[in-house]
Protein backbone atom coordinates (compact mmCIF):
# COMPACT_ATOMS: atom_id res chain seq x y z
CA UNK A 1 0.00 0.00 0.00
CA UNK A 2 1.09 3.45 -0.50
CA UNK A 3 2.30 4.99 2.48
CA UNK A 4 0.89 8.33 1.40
CA UNK A 5 -2.64 7.04 1.01
CA UNK A 6 -2.42 6.53 4.94
CA UNK A 7 -4.16 8.87 6.78
CA UNK A 8 -1.29 11.31 8.17
CA UNK A 9 -2.84 11.92 11.41
CA UNK A 10 -2.47 8.33 12.15
CA UNK A 11 1.08 7.71 11.94
CA UNK A 12 2.98 6.97 14.83
CA UNK A 13 6.29 9.18 16.08
CA UNK A 14 8.31 6.55 15.19
CA UNK A 15 7.40 6.58 11.49
CA UNK A 16 9.04 9.83 11.28
CA UNK A 17 11.84 8.53 12.84
CA UNK A 18 14.31 7.35 9.64
CA UNK A 19 14.35 10.93 8.21
CA UNK A 20 17.35 12.63 9.12
CA UNK A 21 16.04 16.38 8.96
CA UNK A 22 18.62 18.69 8.00
CA UNK A 23 18.34 22.06 10.23
CA UNK A 24 15.80 20.98 12.28
CA UNK A 25 15.60 20.10 15.96
CA UNK A 26 14.97 16.57 15.14
CA UNK A 27 14.04 15.43 18.61
CA UNK A 28 11.57 18.42 19.41
CA UNK A 29 10.24 18.57 16.02
CA UNK A 30 9.10 14.60 15.90
CA UNK A 31 7.96 14.91 19.14
CA UNK A 32 5.21 16.96 18.33
CA UNK A 33 5.23 17.28 13.88
CA UNK A 34 4.39 19.98 11.86
CA UNK A 35 3.51 18.41 8.04
CA UNK A 36 2.45 19.67 5.27
CA UNK A 37 0.23 17.38 3.09
CA UNK A 38 -0.74 19.93 0.06
CA UNK A 39 -0.25 23.05 -1.47
CA UNK A 40 -1.53 25.46 -3.74
CA UNK A 41 -0.96 28.96 -4.80
CA UNK A 42 -0.15 30.93 -1.38
CA UNK A 43 -1.34 28.11 1.26
CA UNK A 44 -0.42 25.03 2.74
CA UNK A 45 -2.79 22.21 4.18
CA UNK A 46 -1.34 20.46 7.42
CA UNK A 47 -1.78 16.58 7.87
CA UNK A 48 -4.96 18.21 9.97
CA UNK A 49 -6.06 19.57 6.96
CA UNK A 50 -5.66 23.05 8.70
CA UNK A 51 -4.96 25.53 5.92
CA UNK A 52 -1.82 28.13 6.12
CA UNK A 53 -0.95 30.79 4.21
CA UNK A 54 3.18 30.55 3.33
CA UNK A 55 4.77 33.65 3.87
CA UNK A 56 8.35 32.77 3.44
CA UNK A 57 7.79 30.96 -0.41
CA UNK A 58 8.60 27.87 0.58
CA UNK A 59 12.07 28.29 1.80
CA UNK A 60 12.06 31.50 -0.56
CA UNK A 61 12.33 29.97 -3.81
CA UNK A 62 8.51 28.90 -4.88
CA UNK A 63 8.19 32.25 -6.24
CA UNK A 64 5.04 31.90 -8.34
CA UNK A 65 3.39 30.23 -5.72
CA UNK A 66 2.30 26.33 -5.34
CA UNK A 67 1.04 24.12 -7.81
CA UNK A 68 2.01 25.52 -10.95
CA UNK A 69 0.50 22.78 -13.30
CA UNK A 70 2.61 24.58 -16.95
CA UNK A 71 5.77 23.36 -14.87
CA UNK A 72 4.24 20.06 -13.99
CA UNK A 73 3.12 19.74 -17.46
CA UNK A 74 6.66 20.53 -18.83
CA UNK A 75 8.51 18.26 -16.39
CA UNK A 76 5.93 15.54 -17.79
CA UNK A 77 6.40 16.09 -21.20
CA UNK A 78 10.25 16.39 -20.75
CA UNK A 79 10.28 12.83 -18.90
CA UNK A 80 8.57 11.31 -21.58
CA UNK A 81 10.86 13.10 -24.31
CA UNK A 82 14.68 13.09 -23.18
CA UNK A 83 14.40 12.44 -18.93
CA UNK A 84 18.83 12.46 -18.69
CA UNK A 85 21.67 12.95 -20.36
CA UNK A 86 24.75 13.79 -19.34
CA UNK A 87 26.19 17.73 -20.11
CA UNK A 88 30.30 15.79 -19.81
CA UNK A 89 30.52 16.32 -23.80
CA UNK A 90 26.76 15.59 -24.67
CA UNK A 91 24.58 18.22 -24.81
CA UNK A 92 20.60 18.69 -25.35
CA UNK A 93 18.49 21.37 -26.56
CA UNK A 94 16.57 22.44 -23.61
CA UNK A 95 19.97 23.23 -21.38
CA UNK A 96 20.80 26.24 -24.20
CA UNK A 97 17.45 27.44 -24.42
CA UNK A 98 17.59 27.59 -20.26
CA UNK A 99 20.91 29.53 -20.41
CA UNK A 100 19.44 31.89 -23.66
CA UNK A 101 16.67 32.52 -21.68
CA UNK A 102 18.26 33.38 -18.10
CA UNK A 103 21.26 35.49 -20.11
CA UNK A 104 17.70 37.92 -21.54
CA UNK A 105 17.37 38.43 -17.85
CA UNK A 106 20.62 39.22 -16.55
CA UNK A 107 22.66 42.26 -17.19
CA UNK A 108 25.00 42.79 -19.61
CA UNK A 109 27.52 41.72 -19.68
CA UNK A 110 26.56 38.45 -18.67
CA UNK A 111 25.97 35.57 -21.30
CA UNK A 112 27.48 32.45 -19.92
CA UNK A 113 25.52 30.52 -17.44
CA UNK A 114 27.29 27.20 -15.35
CA UNK A 115 24.45 24.96 -14.51
CA UNK A 116 24.70 23.22 -10.75
CA UNK A 117 22.15 21.40 -8.27
CA UNK A 118 21.75 23.99 -5.85
CA UNK A 119 22.97 27.57 -4.23
CA UNK A 120 25.66 25.73 -2.36
CA UNK A 121 26.91 23.86 -5.56
CA UNK A 122 26.64 27.30 -6.85
CA UNK A 123 29.18 29.40 -4.46
CA UNK A 124 31.52 26.10 -4.65
CA UNK A 125 31.53 26.47 -8.64
CA UNK A 126 31.94 29.79 -8.35
CA UNK A 127 34.75 29.81 -6.06
CA UNK A 128 36.56 27.33 -8.71
CA UNK A 129 35.88 29.71 -11.90
CA UNK A 130 37.53 32.49 -9.96
CA UNK A 131 40.62 30.86 -9.40
CA UNK A 132 40.47 29.21 -12.58
CA UNK A 133 39.99 32.84 -14.03
CA UNK A 134 42.98 34.40 -11.96
CA UNK A 135 45.25 31.16 -12.65
CA UNK A 136 44.42 32.03 -17.12
CA UNK A 137 45.43 35.10 -16.65
CA UNK A 138 48.94 34.28 -15.35
CA UNK A 139 47.94 35.41 -11.71
CA UNK A 140 47.53 32.08 -10.05
CA UNK A 141 48.72 33.54 -6.97
CA UNK A 142 45.41 34.94 -6.23
CA UNK A 143 43.93 32.33 -3.49
CA UNK A 144 42.79 34.36 -0.89
CA UNK A 145 38.54 34.74 -0.51
CA UNK A 146 36.58 37.94 1.23
CA UNK A 147 33.83 37.48 2.92
CA UNK A 148 31.67 38.82 5.55
CA UNK A 149 30.22 38.26 9.39
CA UNK A 150 27.34 36.91 9.58
CA UNK A 151 27.08 35.46 5.72
CA UNK A 152 24.98 32.51 4.37
CA UNK A 153 26.91 31.13 1.26
CA UNK A 154 25.46 27.23 1.56
CA UNK A 155 26.59 24.13 3.31
CA UNK A 156 29.28 22.50 0.89
CA UNK A 157 32.90 23.06 2.18
CA UNK A 158 33.52 26.15 0.26
CA UNK A 159 30.32 28.16 1.18
CA UNK A 160 31.11 26.67 5.14
CA UNK A 161 34.39 28.49 4.36
CA UNK A 162 32.63 31.43 3.12
CA UNK A 163 30.04 31.63 5.88
CA UNK A 164 29.69 34.35 8.98
CA UNK A 165 27.42 32.72 10.48
CA UNK A 166 29.01 31.14 13.97
CA UNK A 167 27.03 27.97 14.40
CA UNK A 168 26.82 27.01 10.22
CA UNK A 169 30.85 26.69 10.66
CA UNK A 170 31.62 25.79 14.56
CA UNK A 171 31.90 22.03 14.35
CA UNK A 172 33.37 22.04 10.68
CA UNK A 173 36.76 23.05 11.64
CA UNK A 174 38.40 21.85 8.29
CA UNK A 175 37.21 24.12 5.81
CA UNK A 176 39.45 26.44 3.06
CA UNK A 177 42.06 28.72 4.25
CA UNK A 178 42.47 31.93 3.04
CA UNK A 179 39.24 33.53 3.85
CA UNK A 180 38.78 36.75 5.29
CA UNK A 181 35.83 37.93 6.80
CA UNK A 182 34.66 42.09 6.76
CA UNK A 183 32.33 43.32 9.28
CA UNK A 184 28.66 42.64 8.70
CA UNK A 185 26.46 46.09 8.06
CA UNK A 186 23.52 45.58 10.70
CA UNK A 187 23.92 48.60 12.99
CA UNK A 188 21.61 49.29 16.15
CA UNK A 189 21.80 52.87 15.11
CA UNK A 190 19.75 51.99 11.90
CA UNK A 191 16.83 49.80 13.66
CA UNK A 192 14.19 50.13 11.91
CA UNK A 193 15.55 52.25 8.90
CA UNK A 194 13.31 51.17 6.06
CA UNK A 195 15.04 50.00 2.60
CA UNK A 196 18.63 50.95 2.52
CA UNK A 197 19.76 52.76 5.75
CA UNK A 198 21.74 55.95 5.13
CA UNK A 199 24.76 55.12 7.37
CA UNK A 200 26.85 52.61 6.68
CA UNK A 201 28.64 52.46 3.46
CA UNK A 202 32.25 52.89 4.92
CA UNK A 203 31.73 48.97 5.76
CA UNK A 204 32.74 48.40 2.79
CA UNK A 205 36.21 49.58 3.27
CA UNK A 206 37.07 46.64 5.43
CA UNK A 207 37.63 45.16 1.58
CA UNK A 208 40.79 47.86 1.48
CA UNK A 209 41.36 47.04 4.67
CA UNK A 210 42.31 43.40 3.60
CA UNK A 211 44.26 44.47 0.32
CA UNK A 212 46.10 46.41 2.35
CA UNK A 213 47.14 43.72 5.43
CA UNK A 214 47.14 40.75 2.66
CA UNK A 215 48.16 42.07 -0.54
CA UNK A 216 45.25 42.75 -3.33
CA UNK A 217 47.13 40.81 -6.01
CA UNK A 218 46.61 37.47 -3.73
CA UNK A 219 42.85 38.04 -3.88
CA UNK A 220 40.68 36.05 -6.11
CA UNK A 221 37.26 37.42 -5.57
CA UNK A 222 34.40 38.80 -2.69
CA UNK A 223 31.61 37.39 -2.11
CA UNK A 224 28.31 39.29 -0.69
CA UNK A 225 24.72 38.40 -0.66
CA UNK A 226 23.37 41.87 -2.01
CA UNK A 227 20.77 41.40 0.72
CA UNK A 228 22.19 39.18 3.22
CA UNK A 229 19.27 36.70 3.83
CA UNK A 230 19.56 33.62 5.77
CA UNK A 231 21.05 35.91 8.97
CA UNK A 232 17.49 38.26 9.01
CA UNK A 233 17.57 40.23 5.87
CA UNK A 234 20.76 42.68 6.43
CA UNK A 235 19.81 45.13 3.58
CA UNK A 236 23.44 47.26 2.64
CA UNK A 237 23.89 50.18 3.25
CA UNK A 238 23.32 53.12 0.69
CA UNK A 239 26.32 53.23 -1.61
CA UNK A 240 28.19 50.40 0.56
CA UNK A 241 27.86 47.82 -2.59
CA UNK A 242 29.19 50.75 -5.34
CA UNK A 243 31.95 51.13 -2.83
CA UNK A 244 32.97 47.48 -2.82
CA UNK A 245 32.95 47.60 -6.80
CA UNK A 246 35.22 50.39 -6.88
CA UNK A 247 37.56 49.18 -4.76
CA UNK A 248 37.14 45.47 -6.62
CA UNK A 249 37.78 47.49 -9.63
CA UNK A 250 40.85 48.65 -8.47
CA UNK A 251 42.63 45.75 -7.41
CA UNK A 252 41.65 43.09 -10.51
CA UNK A 253 39.67 41.70 -7.61
CA UNK A 254 36.42 39.51 -8.75
CA UNK A 255 33.01 40.86 -7.09
CA UNK A 256 30.05 37.79 -6.60
CA UNK A 257 26.94 38.03 -5.72
CA UNK A 258 24.94 35.28 -3.66
CA UNK A 259 21.48 36.03 -5.45
CA UNK A 260 19.78 32.88 -4.56
CA UNK A 261 17.61 34.61 -2.44
CA UNK A 262 17.51 38.00 -3.56
CA UNK A 263 17.22 36.27 -7.43
CA UNK A 264 14.23 36.03 -9.51
CA UNK A 265 12.21 39.25 -8.69
CA UNK A 266 12.01 39.45 -4.97
CA UNK A 267 13.46 42.95 -4.97
CA UNK A 268 11.08 43.91 -7.26
CA UNK A 269 13.43 43.84 -10.30
CA UNK A 270 14.99 40.67 -11.75
CA UNK A 271 18.35 40.50 -9.94
CA UNK A 272 19.72 42.57 -7.45
CA UNK A 273 22.59 43.74 -9.40
CA UNK A 274 19.70 45.68 -11.48
CA UNK A 275 17.90 46.75 -8.24
CA UNK A 276 20.90 48.57 -6.54
CA UNK A 277 22.57 49.09 -10.07
CA UNK A 278 25.49 47.22 -9.44
CA UNK A 279 26.78 45.28 -11.83
CA UNK A 280 29.09 42.15 -10.47
CA UNK A 281 31.61 39.73 -12.18
CA UNK A 282 29.43 36.66 -11.30
CA UNK A 283 25.82 35.51 -9.92
CA UNK A 284 25.36 32.86 -7.74
CA UNK A 285 21.26 31.61 -8.73
CA UNK A 286 19.12 28.89 -7.18
CA UNK A 287 15.87 27.97 -5.66
CA UNK A 288 13.09 30.36 -7.35
CA UNK A 289 15.14 29.48 -10.94
CA UNK A 290 12.75 26.37 -10.93
CA UNK A 291 10.29 27.80 -8.81
CA UNK A 292 11.00 24.90 -6.13
CA UNK A 293 9.78 22.61 -8.24
CA UNK A 294 13.06 20.97 -9.18
CA UNK A 295 16.21 20.77 -7.91
CA UNK A 296 18.54 23.75 -9.42
CA UNK A 297 21.09 26.14 -9.63
CA UNK A 298 23.64 27.99 -12.08
CA UNK A 299 26.15 30.32 -11.83
CA UNK A 300 26.20 33.36 -13.95
CA UNK A 301 29.59 35.18 -15.21
CA UNK A 302 30.58 38.12 -17.27
CA UNK A 303 31.89 37.29 -20.74
CA UNK A 304 35.47 37.96 -19.90
CA UNK A 305 35.37 35.32 -17.47
CA UNK A 306 34.47 32.63 -19.72
CA UNK A 307 36.23 33.71 -23.09
CA UNK A 308 39.41 34.24 -20.59
CA UNK A 309 39.12 30.62 -19.29
CA UNK A 310 38.13 29.23 -22.49
CA UNK A 311 40.65 30.50 -24.16
CA UNK A 312 43.80 29.73 -22.44
CA UNK A 313 43.16 26.47 -23.03
CA UNK A 314 45.12 23.93 -25.64
CA UNK A 315 42.38 23.13 -29.10
CA UNK A 316 40.32 20.74 -28.31
CA UNK A 317 41.15 20.47 -24.36
CA UNK A 318 38.98 20.17 -21.63
CA UNK A 319 38.92 24.12 -20.13
CA UNK A 320 37.26 23.74 -16.96
CA UNK A 321 37.60 20.75 -14.63
CA UNK A 322 34.09 21.18 -12.64
CA UNK A 323 31.30 19.64 -13.17
CA UNK A 324 27.86 17.24 -11.42
CA UNK A 325 26.56 14.37 -13.04
CA UNK A 326 23.42 16.35 -12.72
CA UNK A 327 24.64 19.87 -14.41
CA UNK A 328 22.29 20.76 -16.90
CA UNK A 329 19.23 18.17 -16.07
CA UNK A 330 16.65 17.68 -19.29
CA UNK A 331 14.22 17.93 -16.17
CA UNK A 332 15.32 20.92 -14.24
CA UNK A 333 16.05 22.75 -17.42
CA UNK A 334 12.26 22.30 -18.43
CA UNK A 335 11.10 23.34 -15.20
CA UNK A 336 13.08 26.18 -15.33
CA UNK A 337 12.01 27.29 -19.30
CA UNK A 338 8.08 26.90 -17.86
CA UNK A 339 9.32 29.16 -14.49
CA UNK A 340 11.30 31.94 -16.44
CA UNK A 341 8.01 31.67 -18.66
CA UNK A 342 5.65 32.50 -16.41
CA UNK A 343 7.25 35.13 -14.26
CA UNK A 344 7.50 36.96 -17.93
CA UNK A 345 3.69 36.02 -18.97
CA UNK A 346 2.45 37.63 -15.54
CA UNK A 347 4.92 40.14 -14.74
CA UNK A 348 5.63 38.79 -11.35
CA UNK A 349 8.86 41.10 -11.05
CA UNK A 350 6.82 44.05 -11.61
CA UNK A 351 3.74 43.07 -9.53
CA UNK A 352 6.63 42.28 -6.45
CA UNK A 353 7.54 45.80 -7.15
CA UNK A 354 4.16 46.91 -7.36
CA UNK A 355 3.44 45.22 -4.03
CA UNK A 356 6.39 46.26 -2.04
CA UNK A 357 5.24 49.57 -0.49
CA UNK A 358 2.02 47.91 0.94
CA UNK A 359 4.38 45.06 2.27
CA UNK A 360 6.66 47.25 3.72
CA UNK A 361 3.93 49.87 5.40
CA UNK A 362 2.17 46.64 6.37
CA UNK A 363 5.26 45.15 8.48
CA UNK A 364 6.37 47.88 9.82
CA UNK A 365 3.08 48.25 11.69
CA UNK A 366 4.20 45.70 13.46
CA UNK A 367 7.58 47.46 14.89
CA UNK A 368 5.19 48.87 18.19
CA UNK A 369 5.45 45.13 19.56
CA UNK A 370 6.91 45.20 22.67
CA UNK A 371 9.33 41.75 21.83
CA UNK A 372 10.50 43.17 18.18
CA UNK A 373 13.84 44.55 18.61
CA UNK A 374 14.23 45.71 14.87
CA UNK A 375 12.83 45.65 11.35
CA UNK A 376 14.43 45.40 8.03
CA UNK A 377 13.30 45.12 4.62
CA UNK A 378 13.53 45.47 1.00
CA UNK A 379 11.32 44.80 -2.14
CA UNK A 380 9.28 41.64 -0.75
CA UNK A 381 11.76 40.55 1.55
CA UNK A 382 11.67 41.69 5.19
CA UNK A 383 13.15 40.44 8.60
CA UNK A 384 11.23 40.92 12.05
CA UNK A 385 13.91 40.80 14.80
CA UNK A 386 12.33 39.89 18.45
CA UNK A 387 14.82 40.51 21.34
CA UNK A 388 16.27 37.44 23.09
CA UNK A 389 14.29 35.55 25.82
CA UNK A 390 16.15 35.61 29.14
CA UNK A 391 19.38 36.37 27.24
CA UNK A 392 19.35 33.01 25.39
CA UNK A 393 19.21 33.86 21.76
CA UNK A 394 16.98 31.44 19.45
CA UNK A 395 14.67 30.40 22.39
CA UNK A 396 11.71 32.90 21.61
CA UNK A 397 12.14 32.36 17.39
CA UNK A 398 11.86 29.11 18.20
CA UNK A 399 8.80 28.98 19.76
CA UNK A 400 7.14 31.85 18.35
CA UNK A 401 7.79 29.56 14.75
CA UNK A 402 5.31 27.05 16.84
CA UNK A 403 2.95 29.49 17.36
CA UNK A 404 3.05 31.21 14.21
CA UNK A 405 2.06 27.80 12.48
CA UNK A 406 -0.79 26.88 14.62
CA UNK A 407 -1.98 31.10 14.04
CA UNK A 408 -2.55 29.63 10.55
CA UNK A 409 1.33 30.85 8.81
CA UNK A 410 4.27 29.28 8.14
CA UNK A 411 7.25 31.73 8.09
CA UNK A 412 11.13 30.96 7.91
CA UNK A 413 12.96 31.74 11.16
CA UNK A 414 16.70 32.21 11.91
CA UNK A 415 17.13 32.52 15.65
CA UNK A 416 15.29 35.37 17.05
CA UNK A 417 14.34 36.53 13.18
CA UNK A 418 11.44 35.65 11.05
CA UNK A 419 11.93 36.25 7.34
CA UNK A 420 8.91 37.08 5.49
CA UNK A 421 9.03 36.85 1.71
CA UNK A 422 5.79 36.16 0.22
CA UNK A 423 5.16 34.48 -3.41
CA UNK A 424 5.26 37.44 -5.74
CA UNK A 425 1.72 35.95 -6.92
CA UNK A 426 0.79 37.22 -3.62
CA UNK A 427 -2.01 39.92 -3.08
CA UNK A 428 -2.98 42.98 -0.59
CA UNK A 429 -5.30 40.58 1.70
CA UNK A 430 -2.43 37.93 1.24
CA UNK A 431 0.24 40.23 3.07
CA UNK A 432 -2.76 41.37 5.40
CA UNK A 433 -3.53 37.68 6.53
CA UNK A 434 0.36 37.27 6.92
CA UNK A 435 0.98 40.27 9.14
CA UNK A 436 -2.26 39.77 11.27
CA UNK A 437 -0.95 36.06 11.88
CA UNK A 438 2.35 37.84 12.63
CA UNK A 439 0.97 39.97 15.16
CA UNK A 440 -0.90 37.25 16.72
CA UNK A 441 2.09 35.87 17.49
CA UNK A 442 3.86 38.76 18.71
CA UNK A 443 1.05 39.56 20.87
CA UNK A 444 1.46 36.52 22.77
CA UNK A 445 5.28 36.39 23.07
Amino acid sequence: MNVLAKPLEKFATNSLEQHWMPFTANRDFKAAPRLITRSEGVYLWNQNGEKLIDGSSGLFNVAAGHGRREIAEAVHAQLLQNDYTTSFGLGHPTAYALAAKLAKLLPEPFNHVFFTNSGSESVDTALKIAMAFHRARGEGQRIRFVSRERAYHGVNIGGTSLSGMVRNRETFAAVIPNVVLMRHTWDPANAFARGEPEKGAELADDLQRACDTYGAANIAACFVEPVAGSTGVLVPPRGYLKRLREICDRHGILLVFDEVITGFGRLGAAFAAQAFDVVPDMITLAKALTNGAIPMGAVAVRDEIYETITGAAPAGAVEFFHGYTYSAHPVACAAGLATLQIYEDEGLFERARALSGYFLDRIWSLKDSAVVRDIRGYGLLAGIEVHPQDGKPGVRGGEMQKRLFANGCHVKWTGDTAIVAPPLVAERHHVDEIVDALARTLKAA
